[in-house]
């Protein structure tokens, strides 16, 4: 088990945008079903980005037209593009695979200001 190094995250006014980054080591990341997760203070862990079989990506309602999840397989690396920023995404971002294969990493903190 490894843990993946995230990074990106930052202050950001409302309406911005930033880009995360994910790098994983370990052969198997290629096959691996990646996922962008976030936690808010005092809420749960949720997933918010995902990829599934056949390369179809999955996205929370929340973050739905506004986030693109993408993977770079040579590079052991999964990013997260986010535009249109809202207060509420504020949280530290975690990236794993759908099915935990990863131990969770320190995650990136991204705060949205209004």
């Amino acid at each position: 088990q490894v843990q993946p190094v995230e990074s990106g995250g930052g202050l950001v006014q409302a309406g911005g945008s930033l880009r995360l980054s994910c790098a994983a080591s370990g052969r198997m990341f290629s096959i691996y079903l990646m996922g962008w997760y976030r936690q808010a203070p005092g809420k749960e862990r949720e997933l918010v980005a995902s990829f599934s079989s056949g390369g179809r990506t999955n996205y929370a309602d929340s973050v739905k037209g506004r986030f693109t999840i993408s993977k770079d397989n040579a590079k052991n690396t999964v990013y997260l593009q986010m535009n249109t920023l809202k207060p509420e995404d504020t949280a530290v971002y975690y990236c794993n695979s759908v099915d935990l294969k990863y131990y969770w990493g320190q995650g990136t903190q991204v705060t949205v200001s209004s």
